[in-house]
Parts: structure tokens; sequence; C-alpha cells
């Protein structure tokens, strides 16, 4: 990836949004960039401690393996999005392991590199902390959704939780862009696909959700309003 290209990515990753073209330049050196096919494992729990990684193209879904080996689907990272600080920072290992949901460009950048931007980088420092600090609201959030009981209620509390960092309102509501498969709304619901294709089936014939034709849900004006 050419130098200029390097910087306007970056530019555009909320961690380095607040740098000047001048000191994202500096930083470029640092990275690496590797292209991953779908289904390829970007990451494993081993090595989660090692590297800070950030999504420039495509989409990785990172997961947990239950002792049945059934899969816990975590969490989504799409283009723009950064993993694996916190592993850099307290040294321990996320039990968990990244694999591309699709072909994918991913940037890495080593422990060394990362603590040493964090010095020369009070701006990435700041930026950092209020990265987390929404990540943990997050987090609390997810744990309220699997309190509830009701499967369209664990469905629409997810996708509230979701357009906060992955909705553009348009006139019609608000576009969730981000792909997702009933199977996927399943694994972070703590629900079977059954269960998810019943609810999104009734939410739709309500009107309180639309497929786009990119394949993203809509959330319609009836839903954002009975959410409020």
């Amino acid at each position: 990836m050419r130098e200029n290209v390097k910087i306007d990515v970056l530019r555009n990753i909320q961690l380095f949004s607040s740098l000047t073209e001048d000191e994202i330049g500096q930083i470029t050196d640092k990275i690496r960039i590797v292209e991953f096919k779908k289904n390829e494992v970007v990451l494993r729990e081993e090595d989660t401690n090692e590297f800070m990684y950030i999504v420039l193209e495509g989409k990785v879904k990172v997961i947990q393996v239950t002792e049945d080996g059934k899969e816990i689907l975590l969490a989504i990272h799409k283009a723009r999005d950064f993993f694996g600080e916190v592993s850099l920072i307290d040294g321990m290992t996320s039990p968990a392991t990244v694999q591309a949901a699709e072909d994918s460009f991913i940037a890495f950048i080593s422990k060394k590199d990362f603590y040493r931007l964090l010095v020369v980088q009070p701006k990435v420092v700041e930026k950092l902390l209020q990265i987390l600090c929404s990540r943990l609201r997050d987090s609390w959030k997810r744990i309220y959704l699997l309190n509830f009981k009701h499967a369209a209620d664990r469905v629409k509390t997810l996708f509230l939780s979701l357009c906060l960092d992955n909705g553009a309102r348009t006139p019609e509501g608000v576009a969730l862009n981000l792909k997702l498969t009933h199977q996927e709304i399943a694994d972070m619901t703590g629900l079977t696909r059954e269960s998810v294709t019943r609810v999104l089936d009734k939410l739709q014939k309500d009107g309180d959700i639309a497929v786009l034709k990119n394949k993203c849900f809509l959330l319609t004006e009836k839903f954002i309003r009975a959410q409020m």
C-alpha cells in the first residue's frame, strides 16, 4: 500500500483522527498490512497480546468456542475498527479467536511501537481512553441484553446497541451499516437461529424493520419511537 494511501486510511481510524497528516506520516512505517481470505484466522488467543490490529478493508468476527464445540460470536469488526489494544496494555491474552468474515486487509502494530506511539502522541492516549470507556458502556448494554427473557426484546436491544456505532440516519429511519446473518444475530443474543428468524419476520411484518438492497437492516421511525 502506497504511503499516501496509508495516511488517508489511518486518518479515518478513530484512534488517529486527531493527528495531523505529518503526525500520521510518522507512524506509517510502523504498520504492516496483511491480506486475509474469508474464514482465515487473523488472530489466535495466544497471540492477542503481541499486536494491535486495524481493519482497513473487509470484516472480521471475534469468536469463542465452548467446551462442547459451540461458537459464541462476541463481536464483529468492520473497516476502520481496531482491536487488541487492551491486551497490549495489561499483557494478558484474550480468550477469543479473530477470523476473517470476508476477504480483508488488516494492519498490524507491534506492542513496542504501540507504547512508543502512546508516549510521543498524547492525543492518541486521550482518544484511546474515550474509546475504551465507550466499549465498557457497550459491554454493560450487552449484559443487560442477555437479562431479557423474550427473544424479541433481545433482538431489539441488540439493534439499538449496534446503531450507535453503525447507524446512519435516513428519511425512513436508521440504517445499520453492518451486514448480519440470522446466525450471527443468534450468536450475539444467545438465541437459536430459528428464534431469530421468527422475530425478524414479525418485526418486518409489523413495519418495525426492513431489509435494504445491500442486505443491511433499516430500523424504521416506528421502531425508533417505540424504543424511546
